[in-house]
């Protein structure tokens, strides 16, 4: 894999395509906003694992302008995949891979369906980060991805990927079992993506000191874990403390959904809470807390709206 194309150059994107790039690998990124910031100024991260600037970035405003190359990132939103074949198809080749770094579950098979199913693989980024500007992206901490094939096994192509997200310096695991990972990061997503907004959107730190708050957590968090376990993936319990001890870590952290929350933006509704409901209730799964979870969240966004 040559050439790379990042597809949504927000904080992920930029993050991990920066660091790929500052390693030397050959990366594009599509933009949408804040191109003529990025061409003058490059784009900087901020993060405690050391600051790098990335001067020039190959950046660029439509699909065609970078062509085909060899593995496309999708790092955009769920709430953008109608976009996907219109953005995709100028970049692929016959045997360009596809990795999406987003959140939740159905992105993986919607783009299966629509280039093929031996071109797609997914991955979860266990990292806090915020663009807080167009050309600077601050890391806060973690930063681990997980990639999978969507279906599965392990795979010469997968074990190269790892190799150069960790020649990049970024921590990086491959797993055969693509499904067990992204429930694995919804135990994290639901409640604390969640719970956030239907407070009104306050931080994780600030969730977890209110009262109540963490027995709330955990109670969603178990309640994942029984959707998990429905669809006959097994997650363990120890999971639960090793998040939430991990998050207290990370301080007065935002969460991505919450942030798209109070900024009027498109929340990733459907990806996090309404289809792995769905999935995990059709094979069984009784989950009444995170159902009203997702009824305050959208009546938080009704409001909003």
């Amino acid at each position: 894999m040559r050439r790379i194309a990042i597809v949504g150059a927000g904080a992920i994107g930029g993050y991990y395509g920066g660091r790929l790039a500052v390693a030397g690998e050959e990366v594009s990124f599509l933009v949408h906003s804040g191109l003529a910031n990025l061409r003058n100024e490059g784009f900087s991260v901020v993060s405690p694992e050391g600051d790098f600037h990335l001067e020039g970035p190959q950046v660029f405003g439509s699909s065609e302008e970078i062509g085909p190359v060899d593995l496309v990132i999708v790092a955009w939103k769920a709430t953008a995949n109608e976009s996907y074949k219109e953005v995709i198809s100028p970049l692929l080749h016959g045997s360009t891979a596809i990795l999406t770094l987003q959140n939740g579950l159905g992105n993986t098979e919607r783009l299966a369906e629509l280039f093929g199913a031996c071109r797609v693989l997914g991955g979860l980024c266990f990292v806090c980060v915020n663009r807080l500007t167009p050309t600077c992206i601050h890391h806060l901490a973690e930063g681990l991805v997980t990639i999978g094939e969507f279906e599965g096994g392990e795979t010469a192509r997968l074990r190269d990927l790892v190799a150069r997200f960790q020649s990049a310096g970024i921590e990086c695991q491959g797993v055969e079992d693509l499904m067990h990972a992204q429930w694995t990061k919804l135990v994290w997503n639901v409640p604390f993506n969640g719970l956030c907004i239907a407070e009104g959107g306050i931080t994780t730190a600030d969730l977890l000191s209110q009262p109540g708050g963490e027995e709330q957590v955990r109670l969603l968090m178990e309640e994942v874990i029984a959707g998990a376990a429905a669809l006959g993936r097994e997650v363990a319990p120890g999971l639960i403390e090793q998040q939430i001890s991990s998050t207290r870590e990370m301080g007065d952290y935002r969460p991505s959904s919450m942030i798209d929350y109070l900024e009027g933006r498109g929340v990733e509704v459907e990806a996090i809470w309404e289809e792995p409901l769905r999935r995990a209730q059709m094979a069984g799964a009784q989950l009444p807390r995170w159902e009203r979870l997702l009824e305050e969240i959208r009546r938080r966004l009704a409001a909003r709206d």
